[in-house]
């Protein structure tokens, strides 16, 4: 996994609305990266739901927020449209991002090992570096750590 003060790797994926979007279109802001492992599933839907419920207070605390799980941008505009999620979710079918990030990794699952996203949160903050990283996170209570992180960065 990506290590705080490290550079956050550049990226450039496709959205829900089917366009191309660069870590550098954000440049000099600050930008929460969360990978979930897949769209509609109970875990992310209320992750993405908590950020959606937060997402006032992290855009005026100068966050951007960007989902981005193996989904395509189909199945992405769904799941943003059925739960009203008001920021951009990212395909990353190759997983390409995630294992730049190191959030494609071996999981379990009853007894059985397989390979997928490791739910995990980055923040970046203005200058382009990884100012906090969440590994393995627990959905309940995670975007009000996000958001306090994200308003100690000023």
């Amino acid at each position: 996994m990506i290590e705080e003060g490290k550079k956050a790797p550049a990226f450039s994926l496709k959205s829900q609305a089917g366009k191309t979007v660069k870590l550098s279109d954000f440049a000099g802001k600050a930008v929460v990266l969360y990978f979930y492992p897949k769209d509609n599933t109970p875990g992310c839907t209320t992750e993405a739901c908590d950020f959606r419920d937060q997402h006032g207070k992290l855009e005026k605390a100068g966050a951007v927020v960007l989902g981005v799980s193996p989904d395509k941008e189909t199945t992405h505009a769904k799941f943003a449209g059925k739960f009203g999620l008001p920021f951009t979710l990212l395909a990353d079918p190759e997983h390409e991002v995630a294992q730049k990030y190191g959030s494609w990794g071996e999981k379990s699952l009853y007894g059985r090992k397989f390979m997928g996203i490791i739910r995990s949160t980055f923040l970046i903050g203005a200058d382009g570096k990884v100012a906090k990283v969440w590994p393995k996170v627990k959905v309940a209570g995670h975007v009000e750590e996000v958001l306090e992180a994200v308003k100690s960065l000023k």
